[in-house]
């Protein structure tokens, strides 16, 4: 089966759950930022929980359908319409030859996932169909004319609706203090749980950049590279925190203040710019 690429939107690119375990060769994990969306369009399609999906930034995604397949979108939440009729949000959406999948802007989060059944048959590189920003490993980003081709299907399950995932309204994320948080002031560590954090528009898969209060260092020289992980909160040199995504270095000189639990870094990924963003300290 195959799905041409009539128009990418504004950033689309191809993911599955990324190439974990390589961070001694310098390759950061990877894969979907969203992890729950994917597995989600995964499950409503009926493929493996790490089938390839498109993650798309923002909207504008036109899909026309050279033979008959199922897509389904999951993620950020917009309009969804097939040859101009609106269709459904988190359910397997039939297409036959000639007919055009178009997603909106999305009204409830950023990231939508369009998955396919069979999912998306693009080469792997390193054990993984992702597409890593910075490191530029993986197939290039969706362009205009781009023919994709899908694996083999099967029938998909029959399921209830899958509910949007984005989150309107400030986003709490829970996190560990450390390793670094002793290079801070007192009052500086008190600033991250207790301040509002907006989400700049300089935000990406490498990083989420927050803007607000300035955060003190108490130690002023420079760190030696340290190992980061997805969900690291590294102060950068002007004092304002930039939360790791999945395409992150897996080295950083500058200090990690504290750093985000695995399972709320996905909510990162529905962060709009302007959102407000928290931290609650567990642990």
């Amino acid at each position: 089966m195959t799905l041409v690429v009539e128009s990418p939107g504004l950033r689309t690119l191809v993911q599955d759950l990324g190439r974990p375990g390589l961070g001694h060769l310098g390759v950061s994990p990877s894969g979907a930022f969203d992890r729950s969306a994917l597995r989600q369009v995964n499950l409503v399609l009926g493929n493996d929980a790490d089938a390839a999906a498109l993650e798309v930034l923002g909207g504008g995604l036109v899909l026309l359908a050279e033979t008959s397949s199922w897509v389904a979108v999951t993620g950020g939440a917009g309009a969804i319409t097939v040859d101009g009729d609106p269709a459904a949000y988190g359910r397997a959406i039939p297409l036959q030859p000639g007919q055009r999948v178009s997603l909106g802007s999305p009204t409830t989060g950023l990231r939508a996932y369009v998955g396919v059944a069979g999912g998306f048959a693009v080469p792997e590189e390193l054990g993984s169909r992702s597409t890593d920003t910075l490191s530029a490993l993986g197939p290039q980003p969706v362009r205009a004319g781009d023919r994709l081709e899908t694996g083999s299907p099967s029938h998909p399950p029959e399921l209830e609706d899958v509910p949007p995932i984005g989150r309107a309204g400030e986003l709490t994320l829970d996190v560990t203090l450390g390793p670094r948080d002793d290079w801070f002031t007192a009052a500086a560590v008190r600033r991250l749980l207790e301040s509002a954090w907006h989400v700049s528009p300089a935000s990406d898969r490498v990083g989420v950049r927050l803007t607000g209060a300035t955060l003190e260092r108490s130690r002023t020289e420079e760190l030696p590279s340290e190992p980061c992980i997805r969900g690291s909160i590294q102060v950068s040199a002007d004092g304002q925190p930039i939360v790791f995504g999945p395409d992150h270095p897996v080295t950083g000189g500058y200090p990690v203040i504290a750093v985000v639990l695995d399972q709320h870094t996905d909510r990162l990924a529905q962060a709009a710019p302007g959102q407000v963003v928290r931290f609650r300290r567990v642990g």
